[in-house]
């Protein structure tokens, strides 16, 4: 007798898949918290898809593993979301008030970083709660926050605070999403493969943007400069 063949959602919807649907978990593992990690800490998570990522995992480990194992993961995208956030802050408080942006860039570009800059300087604590929902500010916060100086105990408590709220959040709610979708066999597959091809080509074009961002020339940015624009010129007694 032939042994049975599974066809759980993951195996129907992975399809030329092979290697996610073998590696199961652990690759969801790795895969979730270098994306975390890297979105939090350096340039090239400027160009990850971070929030649909989280949301694939957590639609893939509905239809795999136990609700513990996802509770576990959500830990640990917290842990590497906050230590992807003092790596960033220690990159900037490195390069002073000068950052390096690109010409004519899509994201790191001048115009960016003084965006960032005017919320640190205006909000501050807060700035750095609403950073973490928003992509491309998520990972220059942490750089301009260390280049500009901003308290370093401030920012960990803040930065610690918002990744609570973000990766765990986005992960546990898109895996009871796809535990209530798991009931519905004929959606399931499709809605796994659909995120699969859609995480996979983000990716790609992703770290291609990324290495057409970085050939462009570069451009020197000074903090000083952008936050002495933010302050109000007092004003003079009338006459």
């Amino acid at each position: 007798m032939s042994p049975s063949v599974s066809t759980t959602p993951l195996t129907l919807a992975s399809g030329g898949f092979g290697p996610l649907e073998t590696a199961g978990p652990v690759l969801v593992w790795t895969v979730v918290l270098t994306f975390v990690f890297l979105e939090c800490a350096l340039i090239i998570g400027l160009f990850l898809p971070g929030d649909s990522m989280l949301i694939t995992a957590g639609v893939v480990l509905a239809s795999q593993v136990g609700e513990g194992q996802v509770w576990a993961l959500s830990i640990g995208t917290m842990i590497a979301a906050i230590a992807g956030n003092q790596v960033g802050y220690v990159f900037g408080q490195r390069a002073g008030h000068h950052l390096v942006a690109r010409k004519n860039g899509k994201y790191i570009n001048t115009r960016n970083l003084e965006r960032v800059s005017d919320m640190l300087h205006k909000h501050g604590f807060l700035a750095v709660l609403v950073a973490r929902w928003i992509p491309w500010v998520r990972t220059l916060c942490p750089l301009v926050a260390g280049a500009a100086g901003m308290d370093h105990r401030k920012y960990t408590i803040a930065s610690s605070v918002g990744a609570v709220i973000w990766a765990p959040v986005i992960l546990l709610a898109s895996y009871y999403a796809g535990s209530f979708l798991e009931n519905m066999s004929w959606l399931m597959p499709a809605v796994i493969g659909t995120l699969v091809v859609g995480l996979v080509l983000g990716t790609v074009l992703g770290v291609r943007q990324y290495r057409v961002e970085m050939a462009r020339p570069a451009e020197d940015f000074d903090l000083d400069v952008a936050e002495a624009a933010t302050v109000p010129l007092p004003r003079l007694p009338r006459a």
